[in-house]
């Protein structure tokens, strides 16, 4: 059963061309364990699990969070 503490979303828009959102494991030894590649327009709904607690995103993209909205910039 999934802790619902930790059922976030965040919405991730891309910006430019080949936008990676890397999705990073809970536990001792924090590991890469999905990627994502997005192209300008392209949206992805991501949520952090039990088995997600960090995401990476590279390139130029808006985030969208319940804490508002983070613009990346590389």
């Amino acid at each position: 059963m999934e802790n619902t503490d930790c059922n976030d979303y965040i919405v991730i828009k891309a910006k430019e061309n080949g936008v990676q959102v890397i999705g990073l494991t809970r536990g001792h030894d924090t590991k890469f364990h999905h990627t994502e590649k997005l192209d300008k327009g392209e949206v992805l709904i991501a949520q952090f699990t039990d088995h997600t607690s960090a995401m990476k995103i590279r390139g130029k993209a808006e985030v969208q969070t319940k804490h508002g909205v983070i613009e990346s910039e590389s």
